[in-house]
């Protein structure tokens, strides 16, 4: 199995921007803003700004908290990560804003710190990831995406504009490209010989090239024109492949095999 191997430092910077952003926010929202319903459901905003806490609380060697609510019987909780982070936000549901924030900077601080700390060496070293066994420099990628995502949830939900910061958001596509082999070989089954583009456009424009030879897998290059070549705006690209976005209203091009690109975009979002 192949590893990825990644340098330390454009991640910490990545990381240490999207928190700071992530801040930026919350502190300039209301109290009313603050217990606003997010577009992630059973969600507020101030939920959003504790579940990116709470996941590098974790990361720290901070214990779970113990909660009342029965977690795993809402709605919106759909398996054992899902329970365990609504723990944490029903912990913080508890607070007032200015804990959850006091906290939030604490946290990060830390985070910052113990990261900081670490060496080359130790971001290539075998981790668990929410994607399966990798680096822990992967695990750190999937962490930009996600707390990325979550910036562009509370811009979505707020709506404010997105800070445009090229560093996580390259890091952020990158942990996105890596899944759609995935979803174009597997999940939309792409036949045998199948050639697709991705053309992802914005502030870091880029294109990913898939080639379907027996599995999916990303190319520097295909070898002919594409069948199918799919066209996004980086935020909408990063919202479909969230399970945010459905890709209508002109939002996504399909350019050649429109049936396969129905496919695709039908199971672009590969997120738990």
């Amino acid at each position: 199995m192949s590893r990825t191997v990644l340098p330390k430092e454009p991640l910490v910077e990545a990381l240490t921007a999207v928190w700071s952003a992530v801040e930026t926010l919350a502190t300039a929202t209301t109290d009313e803003q603050w217990r606003r319903a997010s577009i992630l459901p059973g969600w507020s905003v101030g939920d959003v700004v504790a579940h990116v806490m709470a996941t590098e609380r974790m990361l720290l060697g901070d214990p779970v908290p113990e909660v009342a609510a029965d977690v795993d019987a809402f709605d919106h909780v759909c398996n054992s990560i899902g329970a365990m982070n609504e723990r944490w936000l029903e912990y913080y549901r508890m607070q007032d804003r200015a804990t959850v924030l006091a906290d939030y900077r604490d946290v990060i601080a830390r985070r910052t710190a113990a990261l900081a700390a670490m060496t080359q060496e130790d971001f290539d070293a075998d981790s668990f990831t929410p994607a399966g066994p990798d680096t822990y420099g992967r695990f750190m990628r999937i962490r930009v995406f996600d707390c990325w995502m979550h910036q562009l949830d509370l811009c979505d939900t707020l709506g404010v504009e997105l800070v445009v910061d090229p560093i996580p958001i390259v890091a952020a596509m990158y942990e996105i490209f890596a899944s759609m082999p995935y979803v174009v070989g597997k999940k939309a089954g792409a036949p045998d010989g199948s050639r697709v583009r991705f053309v992802i456009e914005g502030p870091v424009p880029r294109t990913l090239n898939i080639a379907v030879d027996g599995r999916a897998g990303i190319v520097r290059e295909l070898d002919r024109d594409p069948d199918l070549t799919l066209t996004f705006n980086y935020t909408e690209f990063a919202r479909l492949a969230g399970g945010r976005a459905t890709g209508s209203q002109g939002a996504v091009v399909i350019s050649g095999d429109r049936e396969l690109g129905e496919k695709v975009l039908a199971d672009l979002a590969f997120v738990m």
